[in-house]
Formats: C-alpha cells, sequence, structure tokens
C-alpha cells in the first residue's frame, strides 16, 4: 500500500515514518507539511491511504473533503492529539475512515493504516470510549463508510473473534498474538461495535452463526453471560 503522512510537525513525521517503514507491504511516498504540499503529493504519486493530522498548523478538516472529491478511492486515517465528540463527528462526517490518538499504541496506529487500506475502519480504543461516552450513532452519520452493507471484519478481528469463541481471556489472546493486553482490548472494542453486540456472548453467538467455530464446542459449556 502506498501512503502519505500529513501533518506540520518534524517529530511526529520521522515518528510515524520510522514505525510504517518497518512494516512490510508499505510504502511511504510523500510527506506533506501543510495541505497545498499534500495536494500536490496526490497529483504527483497517488496514495491509498494518508495519515494525517487535519488540527495540525497548515491544515484544516476541508482538505479531507476536497481531496476525497477529486481521489474517490483514497482513504484517510486521522491521527491527532484532540478526541472531542464534535470534531470526531466533523471528520469522518468530512471522510476520515479511521480515527486513532497520537498517544495510542504503536500497534494500534499500524492496524488503522493496514485496516483502512483493506476498506475497513479502525478506531483505537481512546476513540472508541468517546463515541460510547458520547453516545454517537455511528450508522446515522452521512457518510459512504457507514451504510447498511455487510459487516466487513479484518482478518486479525475474525483471528480474535475465534479465541474468545474458544473462551480465551485477553491476556491470554495476547500471549498467542504477541499483542499487548490493551491492543487486543481494542479489537474487541471495534468487533463489538461493528457487529453491534454489548458482551461477549454475542461475539460467540456471531461466531457460531458465521461458522468461525463448531457449536458442538458449546454443547456441553456453561451458558456465557
Amino acid at each position: 500500500m502506498q501512503v502519505i503522512i500529513a501533518d506540520s510537525n518534524e517529530l511526529i513525521l520521522l515518528g510515524l515514518r520510522t514505525i510504517l517503514n518497518a512494516q512490510s507491504g508499505v510504502q511511504i511516498v510523500g510527506e506533506a507539511k501543510n495541505q497545498h504540499e499534500l495536494m500536490a503529493q496526490l497529483q504527483n504519486f497517488g496514495a491509498d491511504v494518508v495519515l494525517i493530522d487535519f488540527t495540525a498548523p497548515g491544515f484544516d478538516i476541508d482538505i479531507i473533503r476536497k481531496a476525497r472529491a477529486k481521489y474517490t478511492d483514497l482513504r484517510f486515517v486521522a491521527v491527532t492529539e484532540a478526541q472531542h465528540a464534535p470534531i470526531l463527528i466533523d471528520a469522518l462526517k468530512s471522510g476520515v475512515t479511521s480515527y486513532v490518538k497520537k498517544d495510542c499504541e504503536l500497534a494500534e496506529i499500524i492496524d488503522a493504516v493496514k485496516e483502512t487500506a483493506q476498506g475497513k475502519q479502525f478506531f483505537c480504543g481512546q476513540i472508541l470510549e468517546t463515541i460510547q461516552r458520547s453516545n454517537i450513532d455511528l450508522s446515522e452519520l452521512n457518510t459512504e463508510d457507514f451504510n447498511c452493507g455487510p459487516v466487513v471484519l479484518s482478518e486479525r478481528e475474525n483471528e480474535i473473534i475465534v479465541l474468545i469463541a474458544e473462551g480465551q481471556t485477553n491476556e491470554q489472546i495476547a500471549e498467542l498474538l504477541f499483542l499487548s493486553k490493551h491492543t487486543v482490548n481494542t479489537h474487541r472494542k471495534n468487533i463489538m461495535a461493528k457487529l453491534g453486540v454489548k458482551n461477549t456472548a454475542g461475539i460467540v453467538m456471531y461466531a457460531v452463526k458465521t461458522a468461525l467455530v463448531s457449536p458442538n464446542r458449546f454443547l456441553f459449556s456453561p451458558v456465557l453471560n
């Protein structure tokens, strides 16, 4: 996947560049310090994903609308300090697909880029907490990314669903997948948000219904709460 990083802060650019350069299959084709540079780089190099702090000096939210109007397949991952509900809602309505905070775990930032490139959404744990705390109904936001189409889960999310259905705890899943407990918890929250369920039983029911796991394993198991 081809990625452009857009931020006016040199240290942030360096940090994101270092993180993404270490990932196989990710190619950084440009870095933009303001929205004019971003549009020029999109024209010259193209990109699948733009990692952007639209709150940074030299940028504003309208650049996302402008870029997506011209490059319809382009996807944005917002990486900002702020996470207030009005900013989040405006970003999603403007065309941001995924949203993480700059102080989220590195694994969450990497997952956000990879899943967004595949046409999926990803929110870090802190952003999910903002969504839940503010009672934001994602289905009511007027963006093409939130629709009544089928639920799209990533390979990692399906992997975690199977392990949850098999009775593994977050700590055990973290060990098995070489992730932190916090990252597993973030994936779990994303899964529940996508499936529209509120507990482990809902995840297990989905796993059985979609044949991710066999229902036979639960015949003699205690009922999940």
